[in-house]
């Protein structure tokens, strides 16, 4: 059996100028701004989890994803 992995949405509200200087930095990257976020935010959880500020994950992504 395949296991599916869900992709789950949030909201948050930022400052303007924190947007502003996401979107700014997004676009020389040529993303869309929700992709950068979603990136920082994955990345800033691996780092926490390394450093052992957070417990490892129970499952690991299937290859391919993050």
């Amino acid at each position: 059996m395949q296991t599916v992995t869900v992709s789950r949405r949030v909201h948050i509200t930022l400052p303007d100028y924190v947007y502003e200087a996401l979107e700014q930095w997004a676009d020389e990257q040529g993303r869309p701004t929700a992709n950068l976020i979603s990136f920082l935010v994955e990345t800033a959880v691996l780092q926490a989890q390394k450093r052992g500020e957070l417990p490892p994950q129970q499952k690991k992504p299937p290859e391919g994803q993050k």
